[in-house]
């Protein structure tokens, strides 16, 4: 097999072709550990099994995330040297830290994503997603009961949105805002979300937005502190201390971002599914007990992190390959999310499949701390569409972000009919 396999890393191809499934299967029967050198980036490991990717994230010791989860490109690894301590890479988040460091920076915000603390948003959660069908339904009311929209810009991009801009201090006049600059991070290399051709002077500037927009909120909450998580990683202390100001930014940067666009994605994806197989669709209108699964099989489906990057702290042997200190491993969370040792039927979108042990969410050091809210925004707006709207349909071609790490569809034109009043 070759070693280039630039289709697993390359923005264009995601963009053109979705996930690379058929490489990613192809890898898993016959090199499940495998060493690719695509032009243009830096070396890697592919990891394309279930099991090999728990096994890794469960040894933070033998795989590092410090050094960063991104594959590079020297584009890439030359402006971080340039910016040093500025920007983007001077906002260290918790993603890329190990333990005991992750342990102690992950307290501080934990607490307030339980389940049990979560209910506080319970309101405000279906208060958006009733809020967003109910704009579907007026509109479709005043066409005879059928409409068109795309629904990346009117539902799932706004509902993460709302509910993320409530906890962490964001007002909603300013919602248009960050969304833009969610946009301009992760899709780096979209031109469709880019100001410019120059992506250093993009992200430079996009730096220094977040940079001014989330200080006035640290500072506001560290005044007058209010019962949100804004508050929460304004005053956070580590080992007693106070958090330094780069990593709070880091965490209000990657608990902003990285919660809107996951979640954006895994709704319009899902939603994708759903119109794409209509049986799917119906067993959930009558059967509203099945949102819970539904919601774990479109996190599969979808896996909207397709791979995170590791680095090796030393020399190992892993399922018979000499991997050297310093080598780069990919974690492809979506080709495990396929991975047919795993999963009954794989390649088919089930509602109702059960056990569902994907990776959506990784799994050892770094879960997801947001998941369960990611799966109470997703349940309240799949009670709210599938009680309300009968049926629907693609209306066109699905457009698909130019983007590796955070993946979904940017563009999805669906017609909709609503369903007569119950």
């Amino acid at each position: 097999m070759s070693q280039s396999l630039l289709e697993l890393v390359d923005p264009k191809s995601y963009a053109e072709r979705g996930h690379p499934h058929d490489t990613w299967a192809r890898l898993r029967r016959e090199s499940p550990v495998h060493r690719c050198e695509p032009p243009g980036w830096e070396p890697f490991w592919a990891i394309t099994r279930h099991a090999d990717i728990c096994s890794i994230s469960k040894d933070p010791a033998s795989y590092s995330n410090a050094d960063g989860i991104v594959l590079m490109t020297p584009e890439m690894v030359e402006r971080q040297r340039e910016q040093g301590r500025q920007g983007f890479a001077g906002m260290r988040t918790i993603i890329e830290m190990d333990p005991p460091e992750h342990r102690s920076f992950r307290k501080v915000a934990s607490g307030w994503f339980t389940p049990r603390s979560l209910a506080r948003l319970d309101a405000a959660i279906d208060a958006s997603a009733v809020r967003l069908v109910d704009e579907l339904v007026a509109e479709a009311r005043a066409q005879g009961g059928t409409a068109v929209c795309d629904f990346v810009a009117r539902v799932a991009a706004r509902h993460p949105l709302r509910i993320l801009s409530t906890i962490l201090g964001v007002s909603q006049e300013d919602e248009p805002t960050i969304l833009r600059m969610t946009n301009e991070l992760f899709g780096s290399d979209d031109p469709d979300f880019q100001p410019t051709p120059d992506k250093r002077k993009n992200q430079q500037q996009l730096g220094l937005e977040f940079y001014q927009y989330f200080s006035k909120i640290i500072a506001d909450r560290r005044a007058q502190p209010r019962d949100d998580l804004a508050s929460v990683l304004a005053l956070g202390r580590i080992d007693g201390a106070p958090m330094g100001e780069f990593e709070t930014l880091g965490y209000y940067l990657i608990t902003f971002t990285a919660g809107h666009e996951t979640t954006r994605n895994a709704i319009s994806g899902g939603l994708q599914a759903l119109a794409e197989q209509p049986a799917e669709w119906r067993k959930l209108r009558r059967d509203a007990s099945l949102i819970p699964t539904a919601v774990e099989e479109i996190v599969r489906w979808t896996t909207p992190v397709s791979y995170m990057k590791r680095t090796a702290t030393r020399d190992v042997v892993f399922q018979g390959r000499s991997i050297r200190k310093g080598d780069r491993l990919l974690l492809c969370y979506a080709s495990a999310n396929r991975d047919e040792s795993v999963f009954d039927e794989p390649f088919r979108f089930r509602v109702d499949r059960a056990p569902n042990p994907h990776l959506g969410f990784g799994i050892g050091e770094h879960f997801c701390l947001g998941a369960h809210l990611a799966r109470a925004s997703q349940r309240a707006l799949l009670r709210e569409l599938t009680s309300r709207i009968e049926s629907l349909e693609l209306a066109g071609d699905p457009k698909r972000v130019h983007a590796v790490l955070v993946h979904g569809v940017k563009q999805l034109p669906i017609r909709y009919r609503i369903a007569a009043a119950r």
